[in-house]
Formats: structure tokens, C-alpha cells, sequence
């Protein structure tokens, strides 16, 4: 029997691999002689890194870049060979380095992301693709732009200082000096949202409170995000701001967008393309997939419905563990999805919940493939051996 172990990454608990892990530990309690096959996975947020390092086999390298608050940061990016890179922009510039006491939403700046692209391209890299998720930035890409080889220039010809509120000031941005390879450079753009740019459901509004931006600094940050816009819309004659997912990460993906060769793809998808998910799929009978929290939001683009839309196109069931059932969780139903169980044995607290979660995983894992082999002796589909 081939089993595929396709899960995400337990938020501050355990990472794509180690859930995939303890899976596959639970399934050979129940069935020694299963083949498990491990390829865990991300959306293109935190975690996305590790998920494609693990699944491709690349090479991870590390840089000294610039976090959101500027300050010195070491940060990795993934070399997967044949000119092909993965940068998981939360690795420079995320929200999770930054203490919340610390967070300055108005200033903080992309600069360390584009630090990573550069490097990248000085590896020979000509195929980017980049997961947008988990970032404490709100400036459109604008310090991104300005690692590259950008100025952005006020009236008087002042270079912009970092940060989303300066670009209210913007007059015009010079690609002069950008590294002219950047012209022959592809980018995949992993988003797991929708929401467009600018407006009630754009970055500032939707995102920035999460960055620590008052309900000021989102009036400031948005409308100097649509003042950014609207000076890129002159300059390079085409208007970005409304196509879906511009509002991921700050608005990171519209600074690539609107200045290089960029595609914007569902981050599951993406991921499950470079981890070749697909292929591994081939001639299993069973799929295993999971997150932190399975609610009504899974089905807008996160990984197990993604993993699901894989198998379904084989016919493969698709089981769930996650680490809580919240409202309105039945959705995935429908995108997919088997069944799907909560992990926990009881009420539990969430520090517990967190630190046993490895051995919760493997206990739930195990019960799941006794019904199923119960089921498959009981039908003679013989699949049990």
C-alpha cells in the first residue's frame, strides 16, 4: 500500500516535515509494511522555504540582509538548480522577527526581500519564484525596488526614505540602474489571498492592524499605496493595483509585478508543482495532509484543499489531521477533502496542545489507518496488504 504525507507545517509547533513524519510513524503502527512517501508542503507563507528545500533536495543558502526594521538579519533562500531559485520573502523581511513592541508598520521596508532576488541572480538564478505570506512590511515593494538598483524621488529630486508612509511623496521611480539580468529574470509569485491592493480590503486595511498600523497609519498607508500606484500607473503605463493577491505581503507582489516579468499562482499550487506532488501521487491509494487549523478559510487556497485538488484528479481519498476543527470546517468537504479529525484527545491547553502535537499526529495517523484497513478486509478490496 503507498501512502503520500502531504501536510502543512503546525504553526509555532512543528514544521511541514516533522507533521509528515509523525504521520508516517503512525501509519506503520497500524501497517508496517506501508510505503509512506513524505513530500511536505506550505501556501507560499512561512514555512515554504523549508517545505521546498525538503521536497526538491536544493541547496539552501544564507545571506546578511536587512530585516523590515533594518536592522542586520541572516536569512536564506533556496538554489534548486537548473537556474531556478525559491525565496520565501518572510525569511527577510517577516513579521515574527520582529517583537511586537517593535513593529513599525509606517517605516518598515521590503529591502531585505530584494537583497535575497539580488543574490539570487547573482547566482545564475533566471526563474524566481517567491512565497508572499507572514511579512511585516506595508510598502508595496517599494524597498525591494530600491535593493535592486531603484530610486524612488520625491519632487525635489530627494531619495525616499524607507517604508510604506514615504512613497506619498513619490514623484518617480528610476530604473536606471537596476542590474539589467533582472530583464531576463522569470517570477512566480505565490500568493494564498485575494485581496487587491489598495481599498477596504487591501493591504493596509486588511493586513496592516496585524503589523501593528493604528486605524491611522492604515488612512496613511493606504492612500500612500495608492499614490505609489498611481505614479507606476503613469510612468510604465499599466495599472496593477486591482488584480488579486496585490495585497499579500504588503503589497510586495505589485512593486514585481508592475516593474519585471511576474505571474501571480495560488502558493499550493506552486508549491505542489516545484515538489512534484503530483508525480508522487502516482498509483497511491491513500493521501494524508493536515494543518494547524481547518475552518471555513481552508478552502480559499490553503494547503490540504490544494493537496486535495491534486489526488482528486487520480481518485485518491484524501484524509485530514489538523490540529483544531473550527466553524464551518465541513466546506472542505466539498473542495475535496475525505474526512478530516482534530488531533487532541480532550480539552487541553495550547501550550500542551503544541508541545505534544508529534505524538498526537502519530496516535491519530494510526487510528485513521485502522478503520481503513478495517474497511478494505471487510470489502476484500485487498488493499490492506
Amino acid at each position: 500500500m503507498r501512502i503520500i504525507i502531504a501536510p502543512d507545517s503546525f504553526k509555532e509547533s512543528l514544521s511541514a516535515r516533522a507533521v509528515a513524519e509523525a504521520m508516517a510513524a503512525g501509519i506503520r503502527d497500524a501497517m508496517p509494511q506501508a510505503q509512506t512517501v513524505c513530500v511536505p508542503m506550505a501556501d507560499g507563507g512561512e514555512g515554504s522555504l523549508e517545505a521546498v528545500l525538503a521536497a526538491t533536495g536544493g541547496e539552501q543558502r544564507t545571506l546578511t540582509v536587512l530585516n523590515a526594521n533594518g536592522q542586520k538579519h541572516q536569512a536564506s533562500w533556496g538554489w534548486l538548480g537548473d537556474g531556478k531559485a525559491f525565496i520565501e520573502m518572510a525569511a527577510a523581511a517577516g513579521l515574527e522577527q520582529i517583537p511586537e513592541t517593535e513593529r513599525r508598520p509606517l517605516q518598515a521596508s521590503s529591502y531585505g526581500v530584494g537583497q535575497l532576488i539580488k543574490d539570487a541572480v547573482e547566482a545564475g538564478a533566471v526563474h524566481i519564484a517567491v512565497g508572499l505570506g507572514g511579512s511585516a512590511t506595508n510598502d508595496g515593494g517599494a524597498g525591494l525596488l530600491q535593493a535592486l538598483g531603484a530610486h524612488l524621488f520625491d519632487a525635489q529630486g530627494n531619495e525616499l526614505p524607507a517604508g510604506g508612509a514615504a512613497l506619498s511623496q513619490l514623484a518617480r521611480v528610476c530604473l536606471d540602474e537596476v542590474d539589467p539580468r533582472m530583464k531576463q529574470v522569470r517570477f512566480d509569485i505565490a500568493v494564498d489571498v485575494d485581496n487587491p491592493l489598495c481599498g477596504p480590503r487591501g493591504a493596509s486595511a486588511i493586513f496592516g492592524p496585524q503589523k501593528g498600523a493604528s486605524a491611522q497609519d492604515v488612512q496613511v498607508l493606504d492612500q500612500a499605496l495608492g499614490h505609489f500606484a498611481d505614479v507606476c500607473a503613469r510612468q510604465f503605463e499599466k495599472d496593477e493595483r486591482n488584480l488579486p493577491g496585490m495585497g499579500a505581503a504588503g503589497g510586495l507582489g505589485f512593486a514585481i509585478k508592475t516593474c519585471f516579468d511576474a505571474d501571480f499562482r495560488p502558493g499550493v499550487e506552486l508549491i505542489a508543482e516545484l515538489s512534484c506532488l503530483a508525480q508522487a501521487m502516482e498509483g497511491a491509494d491513500l493521501v494524508f495532509t493536515g494543518e494547524g487549523k481547518m475552518d471555513a478559510q481552508t478552502v480559499l487556497g490553503k494547503t490540504p484543499v490544494g493537496v486535495a485538488r491534486v489526488a482528486a484528479r487520480q481518485g485518491i481519498p484524501v484524509i485530514a489531521l489538523v490540529g483544531a476543527l473550527g466553524e464551518g470546517y465541513e466546506e472542505v468537504y466539498a473542495a475535496g477533502i475525505t474526512a478530516a479529525f482534530s488531533l487532541t484527545p480532550g480539552p487541553i491547553t495550547l501550550q500542551q496542545a503544541c508541545e505534544q502535537g508529534a505524538g498526537y499526529l502519530r496516535q491519530r495517523a494510526r487510528d485513521c489507518m485502522r478503520v481503513w484497513l478495517a474497511a478494505s478486509a471487510r470489502s476484500g478490496s485487498g488493499t490492506a496488504g
